[in-house]
Order: C-alpha cells, then structure tokens, then sequence
C-alpha cells in the first residue's frame, strides 16, 4: 500500500539520514519514477525532502525536522515509539533515540512511550547487539557471514547469504541462504559465535512466502499427548494460553504439536513427577530411558 511504503520512506530517511531513489526503488519494489511521485507526496504534506546532486549527494529531509503528529494517530505514534524502544534494547547504537526525538517534543514521548515498555534483550545482550549489528551491515552490503554454529549434535561451520534478523518465539534468530545445505535456514543468535563477514558479494534470492512465515518454516509436524497435574495449571495457560487442556479425571489433557523433539521432552521433563507422556509410545519410552538414567546417577 502506499501509505506503508511512504511511513517506510520517513523511516528510512529518519534513521539512515541520506539515501538514494534507487536504492528505494529496489526496497520497495517499485519503479523510481513510483518513488519521485511518492517524495513529491512527503513534500506536499509538509515534509521537508532535500535532494542533492554529485557523488555525495541524494535524498534526506532537512536537518532538524520534527515529524508532525498530526500525521498520526496518537495510537499509531504509541507503537511506533513502543517498537523504537524495543529495538533500543537490543541495538549497539543510539539511533533509535534520535529517532524518537524527531517523531514529538520530549515531554509527549515520555508520556506515550512510558506505559509501555519492550525489551528483546536476554543474559547475552553485549554479544547479541554485535551480531545484530554485524548480521544487519552484511545484509545491507549484501556479503556472506561465517560463523560456528552450536547444536545437539555438536558444532558445525556453516557460511550464510543473510536476508532478515528475525525475532520469534522469545528468541533471536537470522534467517538466510545457506551455502552447506543449499536451502534457507534459521539459525538462532545464541547458538551462534565466532561471527564474521566475508568479502564474498551475493546476488539476492527470491526469498519464498512460506519461508518467510516462521510458523512455516519450523512446522509442528509431531503430535505429543500429555496428561499433567492440575497443580501445574499456571504454567500451562503461561506458555500455552487458557484454553490449551482439557480437564479429565485424572488431571489436565493436553495434546500439541512440536517441532523438536530435544526440546518437547526436555519441557516434559521440567515439570518433573507432575507430567506424563501418554502418546506416542517412542517419546514415552524415551523419557522412561532418561528417567532410569537419572536415577542410576542419584
């Protein structure tokens, strides 16, 4: 939509300062011509476009400006200062709070923004904000990152045409192209170390619909039915919303579908004696084998 592509235009002349018809061109996916048009509409609205010719020059908005309110709602501008701050939270730079100084005179952000506070960051936050920033300059000069990779089944080396920062799931993870399997992946930050980028340019792919939506690109194929104390109720409806069991006579009936194994016995495992596995026999029988080991070791 228009109005989207236009918000995305300030964003951009906001946070980057100075940019180029091009580069919008190709950001938005329209001709630059489309994108002319649309700076004249920033400049009848009151927007003070600047452009500059010569190697140096290009399009931002005069120095100083303050973005109107009025041009958004007082919800809209809510969430917008809410996600600034979020991405404040995990960012090595100061930009966002620049940014929120053009959007309203202090005193209205302190009062829009204070009722609502986001923060993305985790025990890792210094090494996390590196790779954020490190992850985003490679997308954007559109170079291979190569890193470590920590799994289940050890480390691997894998190099990585990077395509989005990714937050999902109450982790951070960068989707892109990589190289070894010759497929898009996900690979979580945390698990991620030893992070540099290549000189190697990449010509971008068409990233697929289904792998940009997560929940397809980490699809719950397995089904897990559990039976669980109703003492436990709290975190149930905590990790899995009201209505996730069912109430039987012998506790609370839960059926889910996971995507990792490792991880759903792991979660069984953490509510102790007050969980168990009815279906499928090999996830029971698994957790039996663990349960067997554990009490060797005790």
């Amino acid at each position: 939509m228009k109005i989207d592509r236009l918000m995305g235009i300030i964003t951009i002349l906001l946070q980057n300062g100075k940019t180029t018809a091009p580069y919008l061109a190709e950001r938005f996916e329209v001709s630059r011509r489309t994108i002319l048009r649309d700076l004249d509409t920033l400049c009848q609205a009151g927007i003070p476009i600047i452009t500059e010719q010569g190697g140096r020059g290009g399009i931002s908005i005069m120095e100083g400006y303050q973005l109107d309110r009025s041009l958004l709602t007082a919800d809209e501008l809510q969430r917008l200062i809410a996600g600034l701050k979020s991405i404040n939270s995990v960012s090595k730079e100061s930009k966002p709070d620049s940014l929120l100084l053009k959007l309203a005179p202090n005193k209205t952000i302190a009062a829009l923004a204070d009722c609502i506070m986001i923060d993305l960051s985790s025990h890792y936050r210094d090494s996390l904000s590196e790779k954020i920033s490190l992850i985003k300059e490679a997308i954007t000069s559109r170079r291979l990152i190569f890193f470590d990779y920590y799994y289940r089944k050890g480390q691997v080396k894998r190099k990585v045409e990077p395509y989005f920062v990714v937050f999902k799931w109450t982790a951070w993870y960068v989707l892109g192209w990589c190289t070894e399997r010759a497929d898009f992946r996900l690979f979580k930050l945390n698990r991620l170390w030893d992070l540099s980028i290549t000189d190697e340019v990449f010509m971008p792919r068409e990233v697929p619909l289904e792998t940009i939506s997560l929940d397809n690109a980490l699809p719950d194929q397995n089904k897990i039915e559990i039976l669980f104390d109703r003492s436990v109720r709290f975190r149930l409806i905590e990790d899995y919303g009201l209505h996730c069991y069912t109430e039987t006579d012998r506790g609370l009936l839960m059926k889910l579908n996971y995507t990792n194994r490792e991880n759903a016995i792991a979660w069984v495992l953490s509510f102790g004696d007050q969980a168990e596995v009815l279906a499928p026999p090999d996830v029971r029988d698994e957790i039996a084998a663990i349960v067997r080991k554990l009490a060797a070791r005790y």
